[in-house]
C-alpha cells in the first residue's frame, strides 16, 4: 500500500528546538493605561538631552516666564513629573517659599531634575543635577521644560489635560465589583 524507501535512506535528525521566548527580551504588547504615550527621539536613546542646557532661547517665551517667576515654571514640570499627584500650585508654591524663606529653591528643583533623569534614562550632564540646579537654576528649569515638551507633553495643560489629550476626551466606562454580574 505504501512505496517502499529507498535503500540509502536515513532518517533525518529532527530540528533543533527553537530557544524558549524570553518575556525579559520582548516587552508584553501595550494596552491602555491611562497615562500619556511618550515620544522617544531616535537621538534621546542614547541618554542625551532633546536640547543643551545653554538653549534657553529656543523657548522664549518659556524663558522670559522662567526668568520672571521660576516658580510657575518648576510647578508645571514638577506636575508632569509627579504624573499630577500634587498640583502645579502646590509645587510652584512650595518652591516660592523655599526661596522666598532660604534663598534655595534649586535644593527642591534639583530632585525634580533626578526624576526627570531617571525616567527617561538620560545622562547627568554637564555636572551633578544639584550643581547644575545652584549654578544655572534658570537653565536647567528650561532645558526640563523643553524636554517634557519634547517628548510629547503641552505643559501649560497640567497632567490631567495630557491625560485628557491623549485619550481624545474619550473616558472608560465605570467597572461594576465582582459579583454585580447576572
Amino acid at each position: 500500500m505504501y512505496p517502499s524507501l529507498p535503500q540509502d535512506y536515513s532518517p533525518k535528525p529532527p530540528p533543533p528546538e527553537a530557544p524558549p521566548q524570553s518575556y525579559h527580551h520582548q516587552p508584553p504588547p501595550p494596552h491602555a493605561t491611562g497615562v500619556p504615550a511618550q515620544y522617544v527621539a531616535p537621538h534621546s536613546v542614547h541618554g542625551n538631552w532633546s536640547s543643551s542646557l545653554c538653549a534657553c532661547c529656543s523657548d522664549v517665551p518659556n524663558c522670559c516666564l522662567t526668568c520672571w517667576c521660576p516658580c510657575i515654571t518648576f510647578g508645571q514640570i514638577a506636575e508632569i513629573v509627579d504624573k499630577g499627584n500634587t498640583s502645579c500650585g502646590v509645587h510652584g508654591g512650595l518652591y516660592a517659599l523655599i526661596e522666598a524663606l532660604i534663598c534655595c529653591g534649586c535644593m527642591y528643583s534639583c530632585t525634580y531634575r533626578t526624576k526627570i533623569r531617571s525616567q527617561y534614562g538620560l545622562r547627568e550632564t554637564p555636572c551633578n543635577d544639584c550643581l547644575v540646579h545652584f549654578c544655572c537654576e534658570l537653565c536647567a528649569l528650561c532645558q526640563e521644560y523643553r524636554e517634557l515638551k519634547h517628548r510629547g507633553f503641552d505643559i501649560s495643560i497640567g497632567w490631567e489635560g495630557n491625560l485628557e489629550r491623549q485619550n481624545y476626551g474619550v473616558h472608560m466606562p465605570p467597572m461594576a465589583p465582582q459579583g454585580m454580574y447576572r
